[in-house]
């Protein structure tokens, strides 16, 4: 047996008070008068005998009591044989996990209220003069210091879920960071959640510094259904057009779904998509048929009902309809009437026609295609702006000149990572190999077998082959004729013949030539973000559309508004949400608040919902021998198993109890026995 306190048993010294009491106790004799005297000695001798037994157990009453006393006072405990007991001041971080997973129903309340109520018993268990740390998935900074017993009580009941999810080793890592400033030599820590196995990672976490125990809380109900995601399966979205949107629907329990309803609900509009049914573990794609009737921008949510865990029945996402898409062709002098004939049927497309000495490069960034129409040089000042330009997510198309300078051309190309051209050779060649499979000419052509006639050439430009590229058109002899090359964000298309019907039949060819262009200005090297995650994508990419630089964009939600991070970079601005948002929905961009300029829809990240939990046995093999797991039944005093833990078998209140019984012997043995 150990005390907590050994410097108490200094107080065993009072037992002598009631010793001293005893030998210094003159009793006041009262006369008793007797009939016969001869009896006299004897009942003197009896009552005596009586008196002197009563006062030792008396006094051995009230030595035991103060002892037992001073005993609880001391805080004796057995140490046990899986706990090393320390004794002194103890720094204690407790992690609860609030994230929505901890939604789930436990046996008779949600888990997050579960885990606060472990959390307070814990906290209880220890002493006051104790510190304390409480750390969420938030990892606010009012987390991030030790605090005393009372205020580590207030914060436990001030939790509430979060969007955020935090890897486990995080996790430790911040309680290590906290625990490093504290005084006390004995530090442990307490992490309280349900241990998914996508966010407990373990294997990393190999201390002896700190006392590290794990209390997994499980769901009654491990079954989830998920949104988790959607996108267009074209990269722009068109007026009066048919635009296919994917969705992929996860089923993440051991049981089968069906008739689960989905609905999407655009503009404003809920439109009844119908039921699925999901098989155990499965995920299916559904395709949704989205007809837009007008420009601007859109708000859109795919949702189905599931229970208990719904923070991902919901996707939220936003697309921008432009009122026309707008292509620049940069000519040596005139303009290709085939260009603009293939772009004039459509009234979607706007052509804008400039030569190499009237181009405005103030204006070059509202252009989804730019082409450079058979140019016999390319200046290294429009060379600059078209790289600059793809790299903003921009497309160029390039058609060389029957008389091109080559060596400008391949200073071009090699800036943006496609590959050059070589010297210009007559000779008559044929295009024998069209790739369906690339976005270009994807879904164009219902039978690419039957009567389609591939363009050919009489003269063309060798294309070297020193750099990865995506075959669009290929020769019979395998050269390239018009080949995508991606560069950051955009795109350049390079065709190695001019559009001089003298020298080739592409721009008579329409039913090649016209998907070609469309898909073209179409074209996007970087992802349209339709959605983005909250926590997980902090990072917003938008036009610039500030005119002076003190100018601040702000971001608006349903109930919240406030100013991002942002950083000017020319024709585009980067934002830095940092954390700002935690709730799911349509967020606002803006300088004035009555004109929208981007539109941003934020989901709940998904990695919580496949509710797929390590057991105690496996996280005892996880952690190995650095961290203890602590299992109890839902109904268990968890203070007592804490205090236990912490201290060993704790005796202080058998020794109360203990010192009681002796005082109430004491009172039993005056008040009933007499002398």
């Amino acid at each position: 047996m150990q005390f907590v306190y050994p410097a108490f048993l200094f107080a065993l010294a009072a037992i002598a008070i009631p010793i001293i009491i005893h030998l210094f106790h003159f009793r006041r004799f009262k006369k008793v008068y007797f009939t016969n005297v001869k009896f006299l000695q004897e009942v003197k001798e009896e009552s005596a005998s009586r008196a002197r037994l009563r006062n030792l157990l008396v006094l051995l009453m009230r030595i035991m009591a103060i002892a037992f006393l001073v005993f609880a006072f001391a805080q004796p405990f057995i140490p046990t044989k899986d706990t090393e007991v320390k004794a002194g001041q103890k720094a204690v971080s407790l992690y609860v996990d609030n994230s929505f997973s901890m939604d789930a129903q436990a046996s008779d309340v949600p888990l997050i209220e579960k885990a606060k109520q472990r959390a307070r018993e814990i906290v209880s268990a220890y002493n006051i003069e104790d510190e304390f740390q409480i750390i969420t998935c938030d990892f606010e900074g009012r987390h991030q210091r030790l605090v005393s017993q009372e205020d580590a009580l207030q914060l436990i009941d001030e939790i509430q879920a979060t969007y955020a999810v935090k890897d486990i080793s995080k996790v430790i890592a911040k309680q290590k960071q906290v625990l490093n400033t504290a005084k006390a030599d004995n530090k442990v820590s307490y992490l309280i959640s349900d241990f998914q196995k996508n966010v407990t990672d373990l294997e990393t976490v190999q201390d002896t510094t700190v006392e590290m125990n794990l209390v997994p809380l499980q769901s009654v109900q491990l079954r989830n259904v998920s949104i988790d995601s959607a996108w267009f399966e074209a990269p722009v979205q068109m007026l009066n057009q048919t635009n296919r949107l994917i969705v992929k629907v996860r089923n993440l329990s051991d049981d089968e779904v069906e008739d689960m309803r989905l609905s999407l609900k655009l503009d404003g509009q809920v439109k009844p998509l119908g039921n699925i049914n999901l098989k155990a573990n499965e995920a299916i794609f559904d395709t949704v048929n989205v007809t837009i009737v007008r420009t601007g921008w859109h708000e859109a949510e795919l949702s189905i009902t599931d229970f208990p865990v719904n923070f991902d029945d919901t996707y939220y996402f936003t697309f921008n309809v432009k009122k026309e898409i707008k292509i620049l062709s940069i000519n040596e002098n005139t303009s290709n009437r085939y260009i603009n004939s293939a772009f004039g049927n459509a009234g979607y497309f706007k052509v804008d026609n400039q030569s190499t000495n009237q181009i405005n490069y103030s204006k070059i960034s509202d252009y989804q295609l730019i082409i450079l129409n058979e140019l016999n040089n390319i200046s290294s000042g429009l060379a600059s702006e078209l790289r600059q330009y793809i790299a903003d997510g921009g497309n160029v198309g390039v058609f060389p000149s029957v008389t091109a300078n080559v060596a400008t051309y391949k200073a071009f190309l090699n800036s943006v990572n496609a590959n050059e051209l070589t010297a210009y050779q007559q000779k008559e060649r044929e295009i024998t190999y069209i790739n369906t499979e690339e976005f270009i000419f994807n879904d164009v052509f219902i039978n690419t077998s039957a009567n389609l006639k591939l363009p050919a050439t009489t003269a063309n430009f060798g294309v070297s082959r020193s750099r990865a590229e995506e075959v669009l058109l290929r020769y019979r002899d395998g050269g390239s004729f018009v080949s995508k090359y991606s560069y950051e964000g955009g795109n350049v298309f390079l065709c190695a013949a001019p559009l001089n019907t003298d020298v080739s039949n592409l721009v008579q060819n329409g039913e090649v030539f016209v998907p070609l262009l469309y898909k073209m200005a179409l074209a996007t090297g970087k992802d349209n973000r339709i959605a983005y995650i909250i926590g997980k994508d902090e990072i917003l990419e938008t036009d610039n559309k500030a005119e002076g630089t003190e100018t601040v964009y702000k971001l608006k939600g349903k109930v919240e508004e406030f100013i991002p991070g942002q950083k000017n970079l020319g024709n585009k601005i980067i934002l830095n949400v940092n954390n700002q948002i935690g709730e799911a929905g349509f967020y606002n961009l803006f300088l004035e608040e009555t004109k929208t300029l981007d539109k941003f829809a934020f989901n709940y990240d998904r990695r919580e919902s496949e509710l797929a939990y390590f057991t105690e046995d496996e996280l005892k093999a996880k952690g190995g021998q650095f961290i203890d797991v602590i299992v109890a039944s839902a109904k268990a005093d968890f203070k007592e198993i804490i205090g236990e833990r912490s201290r060993g078998i704790i005796l202080w209140k058998w020794c109360l109890v203990i010192a009681l019984l002796f005082l109430l012997a004491e009172i039993l043995l005056l008040r009933f026995w007499k002398t």
